[in-house]
């Protein structure tokens, strides 16, 4: 995680909780479904190999979460296919591949009785790349990326508009590895450890 990340994240905790009054009305409770819907942006880290940078990207997510108790929800994350610009150092676009994201977390929320309400999380990451195409300097190339299993964190808060309709505002971090294979060889393993940004409208149910 490079350091605007880190204090994104730091910066994120403290202004959500200064916010949190309590509020009956957006109670989270044992047994509730929430359900969030809009946009994120996925920021790779830089230096992601010794040959190719990664180019962020903007998509669609969606997430659903089942409070377990008021504190703690289990959430599974998912997304219409990402993207991705591949470029060699010098800024050349050479390859470009899809991917989701699927991601389930477990998550603490600190104050299910506050108008506003924070939580944080941790979990696991799966992502499958696909449709990988080469271009420029690799064209004609069969450009090859493996699947990928990390850990994922996030910290997020939800904004009541009334009693069911909220919207919500989240940073993950997610640890992406691929190993990458030009033409059958082994070229290298790419890190792309990325800050992903979101936001969403949610529904309670």
């Amino acid at each position: 995680m490079n350091i605007h990340g880190k204090t994104a994240l730091l910066l994120l905790v403290p202004t959500i909780l200064g916010l949190a009054t309590p509020n009956a009305a957006m109670a989270h409770e044992q047994g509730d479904w929430l359900f969030r819907v809009g946009a994120s942006y996925i920021d790779p880290k830089s230096d992601n190999s010794d040959i190719v940078e990664v180019d962020g990207a903007a998509g669609v997510t969606f997430n659903i979460s089942y409070m377990l108790t008021p504190n703690w929800a289990i959430e599974l994350l998912a997304a219409l296919p990402y993207k991705h610009d591949i470029n060699l150092l010098s800024g050349e676009e050479v390859a470009d591949t899809k991917h989701l994201p699927p991601t389930l977390s477990l998550q603490y929320h600190f104050l299910p009785g506050a108008t506003v309400q924070p939580y944080v999380g941790v979990g696991v990451n799966y992502t499958n790349f696909f449709s990988e195409d080469t271009s420029g300097a690799l064209a004609g190339s069969e450009l090859n990326l493996d699947d990928s299993w990390g850990w994922a964190a996030d910290v997020g808060v939800d904004f009541p508009l009334n009693d069911n309709w909220f919207l919500n505002l989240d940073v993950r971090y997610i640890d992406i590895e691929t190993k990458a294979r030009l033409d059958g060889a082994s070229i290298g393993t790419v890190e792309i450890d990325p800050l992903v940004y979101g936001a969403h409208i949610g529904f309670r149910f």
